[in-house]
């Protein structure tokens, strides 16, 4: 079976549209946050080697190697999404029956929501990291292709705050109280700010184009 990823762009709106729960939201969120990392690539790969901006091409230099490799973490995990989502569907189809049978479903349910929680909380955390540097593109980047960082910025806040969400799902069902806080707490850490920076981003790319 094809890997997500490697679908073109129709056949994966269509995976997405169908009657089934993968690929879903998170998966939707993972290429999001992509999108976003590529389009500050594009800048960056706009802005080196042009003599107009020779004084910022060591740091977009650096931007664009940062995004590339969020880029890529984030089209891994529209697949490992749907593997965690598969693994607690899984998780919640085993035998019942049976005293033994059912501790040994809820022990794999807990560990499959686990997994499902740290998936797309990766996910907000390469969102994160990615509207960063999408303002650093939006204030040193070519002012020609400048509304793509203003792009970049908001599609990886999608994909932060649309994370979120799925964290906050399966976290709701984890009996496990510590693991519980120490994700929430990771994951308030990244939301906090985050709006800030994407609308300091914006405001700089709208100023840039008025």
């Amino acid at each position: 079976m094809a890997q997500i990823k490697d679908l073109g762009v129709e056949p994966f709106l269509d995976a997405l549209a169908r009657q089934s729960a993968t690929p879903g939201g998170g998966s939707a969120a993972a290429i999001i946050g992509a999108m976003g990392a590529a389009l500050v690539s594009m800048v960056c790969n706009l802005t080196i080697g042009k003599k107009k901006y020779v004084e910022v091409e060591g740091e977009m230099k650096d931007v664009l190697a940062k995004a590339e490799a969020l880029r890529h973490r984030l089209t891994g995990m529209i697949q490992a999404d749907v593997k965690a989502f598969d693994s607690v569907m899984a998780a919640y189809g085993l035998p019942k029956e049976t005293d033994a049978d059912k501790a040994k479903r809820e022990t794999a349910i807990q560990a499959a929501l686990k997994q499902a929680t740290d998936v797309p909380l990766a996910c907000c955390q390469a969102a994160r990291e990615v509207i960063d540097l999408a303002l650093a593109a939006s204030e040193k980047g070519n002012l020609n292709v400048i509304s793509d960082a203003g792009v970049a910025v908001l599609a990886a806040y999608a994909a932060l705050r649309s994370g979120a969400l799925n964290v906050y799902t399966n976290a709701k069902m984890i009996t496990d109280k510590t693991f519980v806080d120490a994700k929430l707490k990771v994951l308030e850490g990244l939301l906090t700010g985050a709006e800030g920076a994407t609308e300091k981003a914006y405001g700089i790319v709208k100023g840039k184009l008025s």
